[in-house]
Formats: structure tokens, C-alpha cells, sequence
């Protein structure tokens, strides 16, 4: 899984057991940002203000709307594949929690992905939306805090998905596994755009 570079030399990608170790033997600062996307450890920005209210507004929101029909994950690992775990802002999967007491959730487990996107915007449309779409996740939502809408992406076929949809201000949306789970998009996005 090698990609040859321009000088003819190989990266090798890092496996989630590897970023495992890594972490175990302190090669990252403690509370350092960081997650496995396509065997490249990644840095994160900072989370702010912003983001950091949307992501709790969802995660209330969510969790009051959902009880205890799923499990809601808030900033916590995805494990894609042997190359990625990712760690959505917030993760929607199957219940019961416990069977997630000895592993991640996986992409079967996945009702719905969503990150919240300021800064990290062009990655989450790039090269996560990627990861996510050849994982087979059904359902990935971009909350862009830049344009203030939600982006839905359905349909997962190879690297990308056949479905695009934009929700705007004023308008609900809902997960399709959980469609009486129904979200008012100006209680998400914090302020005007």
C-alpha cells in the first residue's frame, strides 16, 4: 500500500496498531490533536469557539432526540480500516454501548457521521469525505460553519458519494436511519454565517 513519491522512495503508511503504539510509548504530546487518516498521522487545529458550540449543541440535541435507540459518540474514534480511525465530531451507531467496551465502532456500526467544518473544511470535503465514502458510510454530514448549512452526503460508491444535498437555515433535516430524529438547522449552527 506503498505510494511511490516523485523520487522514486516509498512512504509506508501507518497501520492503527502502530498509531496505537506510538501513543502508548509518548511520541505525542499529551492531549495533542491528532488522527489516523489513510496511514498519515494528522495534526488538528485547535477547536474553537464555534465549533466547539456546534458540536455541543449536536450532541444535546442528539442525544435528547435519539435516547436509547443508538449510541451517540462525541469526538471519539471510527475505525475504517487498518490505515484509518478517525474521530468524528459526532458518531452515530447501532446499540447496545456495550459492545463498543473493547472495540471502536466500525463502518457496519455507523448510522451517521457527522464533523463540524471551519478550518478543517476542505479536508472534511477532501480527503475525509473520501475515507468515509470507500468505508461504505452510509451517511456523513458536513456542518459548515463557513457557509452556514449542512452539506448531506448519501449513497457511498468507491471515493465518493452519489448523493449531495445542502440544508440550509430555516430549513430540518434527519438522519435516514433515524428519520423522526428531526434537526432544526438554525439550533445547530451557532449565530449568523
Amino acid at each position: 500500500m506503498a505510494a511511490p513519491s516523485a523520487l522514486g522512495v516509498r512512504t509506508r503508511p501507518i497501520t492503527v496498531g502502530e498509531y496505537y503504539r506510538m501513543a502508548e510509548v509518548g511520541i505525542f504530546r499529551p492531549n495533542e490533536r491528532v488522527e489516523l487518516l489513510s496511514g498519515r498521522i494528522l495534526e488538528m487545529p485547535p477547536i474553537g469557539t464555534r465549533h466547539g458550540y456546534t458540536v455541543a449543541a449536536l450532541d444535546a440535541t442528539l442525544q435528547a432526540l435519539v435516547d436509547d435507540r443508538a449510541v451517540i459518540f462525541c469526538q471519539s474514534a471510527l475505525r475504517l480500516d487498518v490505515f484509518s480511525e478517525p474521530q468524528p465530531d459526532i458518531l452515530i451507531v447501532r446499540g447496545p454501548i456495550e459492545r463498543y467496551l473493547d472495540a471502536h465502532p466500525i463502518p457496519v456500526d455507523a448510522l451517521l457521521v457527522i464533523e463540524v467544518a471551519e478550518s478543517t473544511l476542505p479536508h472534511d470535503r477532501g480527503e475525509k469525505l473520501r475515507a468515509y465514502a470507500r468505508a461504505g458510510i452510509a451517511e456523513y454530514w458536513i456542518v459548515d460553519l463557513v457557509h452556514g448549512h449542512i452539506e448531506v452526503y448519501t449513497e457511498p460508491d468507491g471515493d465518493r458519494y452519489d448523493a449531495r444535498r445542502s440544508v440550509q437555515r430555516g430549513d430540518v433535516v434527519s438522519p435516514h436511519a433515524l428519520p423522526d430524529v428531526v434537526l432544526h438547522v438554525d439550533k445547530i449552527l451557532p449565530g449568523s454565517a
